[in-house]
């Protein structure tokens, strides 16, 4: 593995890190919100102090060769202990129970990580290794104890972490469910790579030189199978507010035919309110259907329920559901009322000047009647009424010839030459 591909991670996982504080100064008391932060950054710091640059700088730190390989393994093993307490507090239960399993598992872990650095000191490993140390030291006493130990518990936990999630799996639907799938992929991994380094291990007891599995597959499987689980963690929390997101930003492009339509030429737009376009996904579509309602109530006096009829019945007579020329309908009738309104100001504004000529010598046209707008009202709160996958429905129906062919009718003609 290239060093780039310890240091982006960790980059990475140590940006997520600062970026969940606030949450961790604020929720300090959640054991979830503590094994979320604690698995994030035991994740940055194993893929950190794993790039043999930062062996190699740490022993030269310490005077002490291989003296990063406790280190190491003390880190990888408190990140597969906080796999093992996310996972218990995670998917809950009675409290006491939980607090069981977190303490009995942390105890488990803590003697292995205190062992860890024991048996290095009780060894000798005189002679650097920067990634081999694993198999090059194999058979000397007590190194190959603290090898066995971390590879043993790193083992456990992904065994265990890997039932428990195929269990709750069954249980559970949508985020959390993917969730718990990328976690299981990732601690196949994870298992992957304890078993490619214990083999490596095994096969120097025996005489036979395994080592292509401890230098050349086991460091990529590590690698991916660390990043997998984080985010296999994170897909859950972060999971519902990427789809929100994405439904909104779907919702604001779609409704965007609709918009521009409404909002017509610059001199007839009423106020809008002004939102920096970083804003929340939210807040835009929130935004972009007030405007949108607003203009459809600034249209009313141009609606004309006939122009709605005929693109009804048309769409109705081409094999449209009821559902569709009912939406195709209502389009046809605000096109055509957009129209109509751009050759005339609004009733009461300062560039109403009542009928009368326009400047190009015709009559300007007036609104629709009374009854008429009145009973388009209706028919456009009909269709509106279930909400924004209406109002949806009503701006990709603008695209329908029929709506085309309606606006095109109402749009004003030129002045014949005399």
């Amino acid at each position: 593995m290239r060093n780039t591909d310890y240091y982006v991670p960790a980059v990475a996982l140590g940006i997520a890190f600062l970026a969940k504080l606030p949450a961790l100064r604020r929720g300090w008391r959640d054991p979830l919100v503590r094994s979320v932060n604690f698995l994030i950054f035991t994740a940055a710091c194993c893929f950190f102090f794993a790039a043999p640059p930062t062996i190699r700088a740490v022993n030269d730190l310490t005077g002490v060769p291989n003296v990063s390989a406790p280190l190491v393994y003390s880190l990888t093993s408190a990140f597969s202990c906080a796999c093992l307490l996310l996972i218990v507090n995670w998917r809950g239960g009675a409290p006491e129970e939980v607090r069981a399993r977190s303490r009995a598992w942390s105890a488990v872990y803590a003697a292995a990580i205190t062992a860890l650095p024991v048996f290095f000191f009780l060894g000798d490993a005189p002679v650097e290794r920067l990634r081999d140390l694993d198999t090059y030291y194999a058979t000397t006493p007590y190194i190959r104890e603290m090898i066995v130990t971390y590879l043993t518990a790193h083992m456990v936990s992904a065994v265990v972490t890997t039932t428990l999630c195929l269990r709750w799996a069954r249980e559970v639907r949508q985020w959390l469910r993917a969730g718990l799938v990328v976690l299981v992929a990732g601690f196949v991994l994870n298992l992957l790579f304890g078993i490619a380094k214990l083999a490596a291990v095994a096969a120097r007891w025996t005489g036979r030189d395994w080592d292509v599995l401890s230098t050349s597959v086991a460091p990529p499987l590590v690698a991916a199978g660390g990043l997998t689980v984080t985010v296999g963690f994170l897909l859950p929390l972060l999971g519902p507010q990427l789809s929100d997101a994405c439904r909104a930003w779907t919702g604001h492009a779609r409704l965007g035919p609709l918009w521009r339509l409404l909002r017509g030429p610059a001199q007839q737009r009423a106020a809008m309110p002004r939102i920096p376009w970083w804003s929340a996904p939210d807040m835009l579509l929130t935004v972009r259907e007030t405007v949108i309602h607003d203009e459809l109530l600034r249209l009313q006096p141009y609606l004309d329920d006939l122009v709605r009829r005929r693109a009804h019945d048309t769409a109705a007579a081409g094999g449209a559901s009821e559902d569709r020329a009912a939406v195709v309908g209502v389009a046809a009738m605000v096109a055509a009322a957009v129209e109509s309104r751009s050759r005339r100001p609004e009733p009461g504004s300062e560039l109403d000047r009542g009928p009368g000529p326009e400047p190009d010598g015709g009559p300007g046209p007036s609104p629709v009647s009374e009854e008429s707008a009145a009973t388009a009202a209706m028919a456009l709160t009909a269709v509106l009424s279930p909400g924004r996958r209406r109002l949806v429905q009503l701006s990709n129906a603008l695209q329908s010839p029929i709506v085309a062919a309606a606006r095109q009718e109402a749009a004003p003609r030129e002045s014949s030459p005399r």
